[in-house]
This record gives C-alpha cells, structure tokens and sequence, in this order.
C-alpha cells in the first residue's frame, strides 16, 4: 500500500468581549503593511473561486457556509515547498499565483510576512500556524522542515502512527490547544498509512468597536426562503456605521470594526443570494473598504453560532489541483522515500460565534474613480441569507469567508 500525506485545516473562533474604545484613523488601513501585499491581492481571488467550489457541492447547496480561506491557502502553500514538477505548477496555479510573474521565494516570504503581521497584533487575538506530525519512520529532508518552519511556522512532532489512539490523542491534544477549545476532534480515524499529517491552524477573537446592548436583543423572524421562517435572536443597534450601496452588485456593505485594522463586512443583497454570489470577485472586497462611509443607520443583525467541516478533495480537484491525490503526485522535496508519497485526505474544520459583544472565529481592483453612486440605507435588517468576510485590512487579506443562509442552523 503506498504511504500518504495527510493534510488538515483548522480554526476556530470564540466569543467576545466588549471594547469601545477606537480609533477611527486605524479603521480604513490607509498605512499597509508591505510584507506580502501584492501576492496577496493576486491570492485574494482564491478565496471566492474556492467559496463557489464548495457551495456547488450538493451537500453544501443549501448550508450555511464558513471557511478560511487563508488557512487552506497557508497549508497549501506550505506543502508546495516539497511539490515538483507538475504537483507544484498545480498548486501555485490553483492558489492564484503565476510562475512567470511570482517566483516561489516571493511567495514564501510573503506567507511568512503575513503570519508575522497576524501574530503581532495586540488588540485583536489572532494565532495562525502550521505543525507537521512526522511518522518515526519517515525521515523528510532538512531543507524541507527548515523551510516548513522559517516561512509557515510550523512546530514538529515525531509520531508512531501505529499507535492509532495516542497519536490521534496527540493531533487532536495539539489543535484543540491552538484553537482554545473550538476544535476538539479534527482525527477521527487514523491512517496508519500516514507518513506525514500536515496542519494548518488560525484562530481569532475580535472585540466590536460599538457592542450591541443585550437588553435591545429580541426574538424575531429570519426568512430563510419564500416557504421557511425561523425563529432568532436578533441583535438591534441605532449607531452611526460604516455602510456603503454597491449598485453594481444590487447589494448593501455593513462594516463592524475590530482593532488593529480587522473588520467583518457583511453583504446583503437586495435580491436572491444565489444571483450575487455568482459575480463575486476577490476585487469587491477592496472596493467596498475603499468607499464605505460612516452614516447613521439602524441595524439588525441575528446572534448565532454555526460549525462547518469539508473533505476538500473534490473542491480542490475542481480547481485543477489534481496530482496531489494521485499516483502521479511528484513530492521529491518531501523526502527521498522510494514511493513518493499522495495526499489522502484535505480536512477543513471551521466555528463561528456572533454575539452582542464580538466575533469569535476561530487582486483587488485599484479604482480610481469612486463606482457608481453612494446610497445611505435607513435600516439594515439582516433577516434573510446575507455573506460575510473577516478582512486584515493591513496584508489586504480575507482571513474568513461565508454565507449565513440559516442563522438557526447550528
């Protein structure tokens, strides 16, 4: 039986507590960091191609979605550094970079730019990494577990995968841990196949700059389609909020800032979320943070808390990342094991919890001219199926993406 690699994605993000001081300066960005900016803007398109992959699943048709985008393309990339040939071309290809205009290196430096960013930040609580769980067997080159942790941070951990219950004790031990208890059982079942388990974690927690006041929260209804009304806590807040129309894509942009340049922008369309999502682009993004504006407005927002996993092969497969899973998979960097071993299997684990006090959870178009005209909504009443995005506005980078079709929907 040829030897695999198994790689997984996790996240997590908890609950919040209540910050109200802000400076507003901070919250548009204007003084980016330069570590990774641009091969970021070229990956931010992967977010959404990867968000249309996963809601064209049949399973995932009529789901609540929520993923992070800069997990998988951070554990992606971080096995890139062991992929030749064709493995490799599909990988940085399937990320959004190209080998003619973006060497490797830069790519690399640009990743661990980005987790440098991150990891720094004081006022919001961000940790993104990698771990490889090495069998004791397996003897992967140095060059590649240098690399491994110099540019994605990644800590090593020799394991005798035959002894299912303690290594699976052990991953599950490890994630739970960088995750604050979000995520408690990423393995399930073990293969003792395994060469290599390669993780990619991120968890955040963010604080509101203006919390809603719990006494205002009420039970009211959430249109989930024509035929179905659910029941939900909805959130209710009289502020003056960052907003913007977007007339080109019929939908309105609510900004709810955090500190140290992190938001949450939720979109909600004017029409059916099916139409919208099939024109969103990793450019829209830095057009609404480019134009939004503060004006005094009413919001209705649900509380929830959803739990999403994905098996990615399919996904990934459908986005030309192919080798990978196959005899043909070419990771000489790895080691020099006679069979070169595949990929088995792509987890990715995701939480999200909205509160009245924050969020926890665990390319772009420069447009010289302001698009279209600026319209300042009464109310924003987010009581039918509406997306959202967790943004770093300083490495221009989407850390979470998804849809809420059903807020009730655990």
């Amino acid at each position: 039986m040829r030897p695999v690699l198994l790689l997984g994605i996790v996240l997590g993000l908890p609950c919040m507590t209540i910050q109200n001081d802000y400076d507003d300066s901070s919250s548009h960005g204007n003084e980016h960091s330069n570590d990774g900016l641009d091969i970021y803007q070229n990956n931010a398109g992967f977010a959404f191609q990867l968000y249309k992959h996963i809601t064209a699943q049949p399973e995932s048709q009529s789901k609540n979605i929520f993923f992070s985008p800069m997990s998988l393309s951070l554990a992606l990339a971080a096995l890139s550094l062991g992929a030749r040939e064709q493995t490799h071309q599909q990988l940085f290809n399937g990320l959004g970079f190209n080998e003619t205009e973006i060497a490797p290196e830069e790519v690399n430096e640009a990743f661990h730019g980005i987790l440098m960013n991150l990891n720094k930040k004081k006022e919001v609580e961000v940790s993104v990494g990698s771990a490889l769980f090495v069998k004791d067997t397996f003897k992967p080159h140095p060059e590649f577990l240098e690399n491994l942790k110099r540019f994605y941070h990644a800590e090593g951990f020799t394991v005798d995968f035959n002894k299912t219950a303690e290594a699976t004790e052990l991953i599950n031990n490890y994630v739970k841990e960088k995750t604050h208890g979000k995520i408690t059982n990423l393995v399930k079942n073990l293969n003792t196949d395994a060469m290599m388990y390669l993780i990619s974690y991120i968890y955040f927690k963010g604080k509101w700059e203006l919390p809603f006041n719990p006494l205002n929260t009420k039970e009211n209804n959430f249109y989930v389609d024509e035929n179905t009304t659910v029941s939900v806590k909805m959130m209710h807040q009289r502020n003056s909020f960052l907003v913007y129309h977007d007339e080109e894509i019929a939908a309105d942009i609510l900004q709810l800032l955090y500190r140290d340049s992190v938001s949450m922008m939720l979109v909600l369309p004017e029409n059916e979320l099916k139409a919208l999502e099939e024109i969103l682009q990793g450019h829209h993004v830095e057009k609404w943070h480019k134009w939004i504006e503060k004006t005094e407005c009413e919001v209705f927002l649900p509380k929830f808390s959803i739990s999403t996993s994905y098996s990615l092969e399919d996904v990934l497969k459908n986005m030309g990342i192919i080798d990978i899973f196959s005899e043909k998979a070419n990771f000489a960097g790895i080691s020099e094991y006679p069979r070169i071993p595949k990929t088995s299997t792509i987890i990715h684990h995701a939480t999200l919890d909205i509160d009245e006090l924050g969020t926890t959870g665990s390319a772009v178009t420069t447009i010289a001219i302001k698009p279209l005209s600026f319209f300042s909504p009464h109310t924003l009443n987010f009581n039918r199926p509406f997306l959202l995005v967790i943004y770093s506005h300083e490495t221009k980078s989407i850390l979470f993406l998804g849809r809420i079709l059903n807020p009730a929907d655990s």
